[in-house]
């Protein structure tokens, strides 16, 4: 290939807007492996995926590794970019946006956690005009009543006097319908917020292209 017709060479006096995903792709696999361009391999790893960068995500280290070629480091270096995207996605959108509504939850943390392959639980905490102050990350993994402890969701909600909070968790599985599990740690969070004075105005489960809402659906209510 013509040194000015190399992705690296074309990103560079074009733009990275210039390029296709698998040029790009082949950017961050860096060289090619037993006799195939990098261009080549970056079309064997999107062809394992259907061609969506969406599946890609949503896949594991290992599940890379298996493309012949490809090993820990360069499976590694393809998701800690897609990581990156993911984070930009969600920059700009946080301090100081009006948290009224669970539309207004989902806007901000549809986007950052809809594809993201564990649960996560966020508190937003809220000033008194209900804007997001601070987003705080309590937990990665399988949610449970022992792991999202009131003390872990509290804490920096009372170091901040935050007026009130919004719990917000994702499914990996895409499907947001609350399990007996997210009831349960609701109601848990519900009631200790009460007993401190700062109100949990809602939790919203994020699905892919969709979520639900707590408080629209009636659960938030202490039993």
């Amino acid at each position: 290939m013509p040194a000015a017709e190399r992705p690296r060479e074309r990103l560079t006096r074009l733009g990275a807007s210039s390029l296709s995903t698998i040029e790009l792709l082949a950017i961050l696999l860096g060289t090619g492996s037993g006799g195939r361009s990098a261009l080549v391999l970056a079309h064997e790893v999107l062809a394992s995926v259907d061609g969506s960068l969406r599946k890609l995500a949503l896949g594991s280290v290992g599940s890379l590794t298996g493309i012949e070629g490809i090993g820990n480091a360069r499976a590694v270096s393809v998701h800690a970019a897609i990581e990156l995207g993911r984070r930009m996605s969600g920059e700009g959108k946080v301090e100081g946006v009006p948290m009224r509504s669970p539309k207004d939850v989902h806007a901000v943390f549809g986007p950052r956690l809809e594809d993201v392959p564990v649960e996560e639980f966020h508190v937003a905490i809220l000033d008194a005009q209900f804007r997001l102050e601070r987003d705080v990350t309590v937990t990665r993994g399988l949610l449970n009543t022992s792991l999202v402890h009131p003390r872990e969701v509290f804490r920096q909600a009372i170091a901040e006097r935050a007026a009130a909070i919004i719990l917000i968790h994702n499914h990996p599985s895409g499907d947001p319908t609350p399990s007996r599990e997210d009831e349960a740690v609701t109601e848990q969070l519900f009631l200790a917020g009460k007993l401190l004075d700062i109100p949990v105005q809602d939790h919203v489960i994020i699905g892919r292209g969709r979520y639900v809402s707590m408080m629209e659906t009636g659960r938030l209510v202490a039993r």
